[in-house]
């Protein structure tokens, strides 16, 4: 978590303050492969819109290529990233502004 979070961090796209990881392991899963326990690790990155193609594939890479160092025997390491619209993002500390 620690690696994503500094990761993400040294892009400079985020306040460190915003950045928010957590792991969520699955039990149950298929990669496509035939080795039923071939592990992987999976970024869903869901971020504030406003970064460009490029900002969000620098990320995205830098992410992939620090979780490759520590975990080089993974087959499968990978990420995505989704925007999420500012205008309809709504927290508990938003509420009574």
């Amino acid at each position: 978590m620690g690696l994503v979070y500094d990761s993400a961090v040294s892009t400079g796209l985020f306040d460190p303050s915003d950045i928010k990881v957590r792991i969520n392991p699955f039990v149950h899963y298929r990669t496509g492969n035939e080795d039923p326990t071939h592990s992987f690790i999976h970024v869903f990155a869901h971020i504030m819109e406003g970064r460009n193609v490029m900002q969000k594939k620098q990320l995205s890479k830098k992410i992939i290529t620090a979780l490759h160092a520590i975990f080089p025997s993974v087959p499968i390491i990978s990420m995505n990233i989704q925007d999420f619209e500012k205008a309809t993002y709504c927290n508990k500390s938003m509420l009574y502004h």
